[in-house]
């Protein structure tokens, strides 16, 4: 671990993260639907075992289809995501590999198999198995899916918010002490909730798209009206959901991340009673002069709010920038070292772990013991002895502050919206007249995903440089390759992932536009 800080230029770096940023956002685009299209299937089939009446069988087979185009599609780009780690991130995968790789295994063994078995039968099934084990075959498909996502947002949460391990000076990895700390930490729920409500969002948007569009092409007109009821109720209890689960995350993020918070907020200076931005001027194309400045310009802001969301108490102390860079103490009398300090004392980390093996090696066990107790002193900072300047530590403010406006912004719309669409269908039954909003729905389809997209650069973004919080920054952690290699695969990906996109859509459109068939 001592010799991790490789001759790897930075060019190498900035290919790896972008050629991982790269597979992970098109992986998001094919996940999200899945999870959202296994509700609006299973409570389609749910109605036809109730009901036993043939429409809603056509109804469920319809989405199924709409569901295994995508689920295909997923898999793919899922399974490249999880190869990088090893040919891109190789330092990562040796360092915390023991602990990173057990939820992933997890996933694999469990979630992808309990998918495989059960997606079989969803299709092929039909008049094959009973109507009951069928039901419960579509749900415990969409269920499979949904553990899977657990167990990626488990080893996701672990990055943000590492718990459950201990490092091993002989082996040099971090190595688990708690599977249940691990699988079960505060941050890893709170994400999962999160992210597989914002995924319902998704799912929903589609379905009363896919709806509105046979509404105004006056095809379909019984499947229409019955997915969009079934789409806009999925949509505002998931929309409502994910709003408190953000709410959730949010405190999550200000006890392990307050950088990333800070930089969420632009808040620069920090302090008791701290209001919550709702929109300011802060320039998209240049990080801020946040030593100098107060706060962004042109600032209107919800008093106490920030407060309150990160501490749960209205006078609650919210460090900023400034205060995470130089050191704070708050009211209450709890003190944070400066970034500076914190760079001594992974520097003393580091320097005690060579010490320490350097004794082992020659067998001087007793000389070992007083380095050992220095790196054991040290070793929560030790990711800082990596850092050479304490302004590497703060995240790119713009693409964290906008991005989270838009998440927020939309996930309002999205609300709104949804509940429209329930009150009008209510009060009227008949939603064609009212053309402008079957348009809407159309075009928030692209919308809901640049929501959800905006909620993973906050994530990842706003975390930066860490690949790990506070243990292994991103240039600790990369392979030794060439930045010329990894720049040809990334290029090699956007072509494919690309096409792999275009094709999906083209043939989600195809069965749209073919639409459902129904039993004779």
């Amino acid at each position: 671990m001592t010799n991790l800080l490789l001759d790897v230029t930075s060019g190498a770096i900035d290919w790896a993260r972008a050629q991982f940023a790269l597979t992970a956002i098109y992986h998001w685009l094919f996940v999200p639907l899945t999870l959202g299209l296994a509700i609006v299937m299973g409570i389609a089939e749910t109605r036809y075992y109730r009901t036993q009446d043939p429409f809603w069988k056509d109804t469920a087979k319809f989405w199924q289809k709409l569901f295994g185009i995508n689920f295909a599609m997923g898999v793919a780009t899922g399974i490249i995501l999880e190869f990088e780690f090893g040919t891109n991130w190789s330092n990562y995968s040796w360092f915390v590999g023991d602990i990173f790789g057990a939820p992933l295994a997890v996933e694999g063994i469990i979630a992808f198999f309990m998918e495989s078995t059960f997606v079989a039968v969803m299709f092929f099934g039909w008049n094959k198995v009973s109507k009951g084990f069928h039901l419960a075959s579509t749900w415990l498909t969409g269920l499979g899916a949904t553990i899977s996502a657990w167990w990626i947002l488990v080893a996701n949460a672990w990055m943000q918010a590492p718990v459950g391990c201990e490092f091993n000076p002989n082996t040099m990895r971090n190595e688990m002490v708690s599977f249940f700390d691990v699988a079960l930490s505060p941050f890893a729920v709170g994400k999962f909730c999160h992210t597989v409500t914002s995924a319902w969002i998704i799912g929903a948007v589609f379905t009363v798209a896919v709806s509105a569009w046979y509404m105004l092409k006056k095809r379909e007109q019984r499947l229409a009206f019955e997915s969009m009821k079934i789409g806009a109720a999925v949509g505002l209890v998931a929309s409502l959901l994910a709003a408190f689960t953000g709410h959730i995350s949010g405190e999550q993020v200000a006890k392990s991340q307050p950088m990333k918070l800070a930089a969420m907020e632009a808040l620069y200076n920090g302090g008791t009673d701290q209001s919550l931005t709702a929109v300011a001027w802060v320039n998209p194309f240049q990080q801020p002069d946040y030593k100098n400045e107060q706060e962004p310009p042109f600032r209107i802001a919800m008093p106490y709010a920030l407060s309150l969301m990160a501490t749960r108490d209205i006078h609650g102390f919210v460090p900023g920038v400034n205060d995470l860079l130089n050191g704070y103490t708050t009211p209450d009398g709890h003190t944070e070292p400066s970034v500076e300090e914190k760079i001594e004392c992974g520097r003393k980390a580091i320097t005690a772990l060579a010490a320490y093996r350097e004794a082992k090696k020659s067998g001087q066990d007793e000389a070992a013991l007083p380095h050992l107790q220095t790196l054991k002193e040290n070793m929560p900072y030790f990711g800082y002895g990596y850092i050479k300047s304490a302004d590497q530590v703060v995240p790119y403010i713009p693409v964290c502050f906008w991005s989270f406006r838009i998440m927020v912004g939309l996930g309002m719309v999205f609300i709104a919206f949804f509940a429209l669409i329930l009150f009008l269908y209510y009060r009227e039954k008949d939603l064609t007249r009212y053309k402008w909003l079957l348009i809407t729905a159309i075009v928030l389809v692209p919308l809901a995903y640049i929501a959800s997209e905006s909620g993973w650069l906050v994530a990842e973004f706003g975390r930066q440089p860490w690949t790990i919080q506070d243990m292994l920054p991103t240039w600790a952690a990369v392979s030794d390759v060439s930045a010329g290699s990894v720049a040809l695969t990334f290029f090699i990906f956007l072509t494919l992932f690309t096409t792999m996109l275009a094709v999906e859509i083209n043939i989600l459109l195809k069965q749209i536009k073919k639409g459902p068939e129904y039993s004779s």
